[in-house]
């Protein structure tokens, strides 16, 4: 590869003498500089074999998951397999930029993938588990929520989530200055936050399902055609969203120690972001994989009923108690009658 010509960029606040805190170096034969170089696209030498690995362990996952989907036929179901085909693309394309690391447009799109594709994983535990919650729970809601709305609310804020996140992710580039990353990180780890916020109030939703599914059962009261497989769902849901936090805790981490490889050395050791990051993904869409929804939500009562049937209900909900309005007048009228007559004929 022919040596690039020597740049000079600085990457803090110039001062009056312009004195450049880092130079452009010399890449090696895949384009790789140590990370206090100006011309650095990545802050480790990523690893071509464990990107090989991962790639295929998620596009394995994305066929399981694409396959599960066709024969259980869950529609819904496309948000997962969409989680694991970003993860498999962000891998993918981090193997092709391990060679040509010098390529910032595959530096940008692995990192954008696999700082966002977890989003899809934990929207689709929500929409799962408000399912769940419409198939076997009675009442069909947790508290005052109800099982049609409680997924389509928590989607709508891991959207606004993924928003943010998405914001401050693609603020995060080697040739933006050091100000524009600063605030990138914060954005970034501002929708993290936001994003383990929601899952904590969504978790004590499926706690409060949990146990009022085991009261029903108790009672012979429980909606099920499919045995236990309802807890092992629910045991599937939490396991995924406790993975997803474990991930959280690493990014927020990684993120607020700071870039300083002595003091905080998160960003800078590929290791941390595929044991903490990756592995615990791979988990997850195993998991939702092995337990998947189809095998517990099946029937007619497993699906929400289309918006159509929905307006419909409502339509007649609203003309029940427009009738209930009604009888309930004329039998005042017919009251204030009898009163009159009782009156005049004791008069």
């Amino acid at each position: 590869m022919t040596a690039p010509t020597p740049t000079f960029r600085s990457l803090t606040s110039s001062t009056a003498t312009s004195t450049p805190s880092c130079t452009s170096a010399i890449p090696d034969h895949n384009g790789y500089v140590p990370v206090e170089a100006c011309n650095a696209q990545w802050a480790y030498n990523p690893s071509f074999a464990a990107a090989i690995a991962l790639s295929v362990v998620f596009g394995l996952l994305t066929l399981a998951h694409l396959t599960l989907a066709i024969a259980f036929r869950k529609g819904f179901c496309w948000v997962i397999i969409m989680a694991a085909t970003w993860e498999t693309a962000a891998f993918i394309i981090r193997a092709m930029g391990s060679h040509a690391q010098q390529n910032q447009a595959y530096a940008t799109a692995s990192q954008i993938l696999f700082l966002l594709a977890p989003l899809w994983i934990n929207a689709f535990v929500y929409m799962t588990a408000g399912r769940l919650i419409y198939t076997f729970h009675p009442e069909k809601r947790v508290w005052r929520f109800k099982a049609i709305s409680l997924g389509k609310w928590f989607v709508w804020l891991d959207i606004f989530s993924f928003a943010v996140q998405a914001t401050g992710g693609m603020m995060l580039s080697p040739d933006n200055d050091a100000k524009t990353n600063d605030l990138g990180k914060k954005i970034y780890m501002s929708g993290v936050g936001v994003q383990e916020f929601f899952i904590l109030v969504f978790l004590a939703l499926i706690v409060k399902f949990h146990l009022d599914a085991l009261r029903l059962e108790r009672q012979g009261l429980l909606r099920t055609t499919t045995g236990k497989l309802w807890k092992w769902l629910t045991y599937a849901l939490y396991a995924v969203l406790a993975l997803i936090t474990m991930r959280i805790v690493f990014r927020l981490a990684e993120f607020s120690g700071g870039m300083d490889p002595e003091k905080n050395k998160l960003p800078f050791k590929e290791s941390y972001a595929l044991g903490l990051d990756a592995f615990p993904m791979v988990l997850a869409v195993f998991i939702l994989a092995v337990v998947h929804p189809g095998l517990v939500l099946r029937g007619e009562e497993s699906e929400f009923p289309s918006r159509k049937v929905r307006k419909a209900e409502k339509k007649e909900v609203k003309r029940a108690k427009k009738e209930q309005r009604r009888m309930k007048k004329d039998g005042k009228h017919i009251r204030a009658a009898k009163e009159r007559k009782d009156d005049s004929l004791s008069h």
